[in-house]
């Protein structure tokens, strides 16, 4: 391995996919106008995923919780990946497949936004929890990367990033929800 070949090559990809994510702007601009909305409203952002995307689901609620840039009022949010009690237990009598959607359906009330993020779109927890945010009259929104998998017309609004490679979809995944707490900072505290 020519390891300056691969530092040259891991950056131009990542440049690429920056470049072509510019195409989302429109996206990114609904997502952070109903998430304006539902805080202004009293209600709350839940964020949800698997792996790394678990911890970006982590990292965003902490910034809004705690403070992006500057000292400000807490924002609402949550994230479903930190009780490991609730998770282990939710997998074990129902099945991992329910561990978010059980938490939408106690956690969540009309007019929340629910941001599912999953770098395939193929996540069935992701998806089921996304489905009961839908009946729920919860906003299901989504980060993905690759088509979009099986939340195409089923989150709304979501942003898809073009890319099929996960390290390039979560890199572009936590740049845009770092995008996002900068603005609810802005226009909601």
């Amino acid at each position: 391995m020519d390891l300056n070949a691969y530092f040259d090559a891991e950056l131009d990809e990542h440049e690429t996919v920056v470049e072509a994510t510019r195409a989302l702007k429109a996206d990114f601009v609904r997502l952070a106008e109903v998430s304006e909305a539902a805080i202004n409203a009293g209600n709350k952002l839940v964020f949800f995923g698997n792996g790394g995307s678990a911890g970006d689901a982590q990292h965003l609620a902490t910034e809004l919780v705690c403070r992006y840039k500057v000292k400000r009022k807490a924002l609402p949010a949550i994230a479903f990946t930190t009780d490991t009690s609730l998770l282990t237990a939710a997998a074990n009598d129902f099945g991992y497949d329910t561990v978010f959607a059980r938490q939408v359906e106690a956690l969540c009330k009309p007019g929340d936004v629910a941001i599912g993020i999953t770098t395939s779109g193929q996540s069935l927890n992701v998806i089921l929890a996304l489905e009961t945010a839908r009946d729920m009259d919860v906003v299901p929104a989504a980060l993905t990367g690759k088509d979009g998998g099986q939340l195409v017309g089923l989150a709304d609004p979501m942003l898809i990033v073009p890319s099929n490679t996960t390290a390039r979809i979560q890199e572009m995944h936590i740049t845009l929800g770092q995008m996002l707490c900068d603005v609810l900072e802005q226009r909601c505290a």
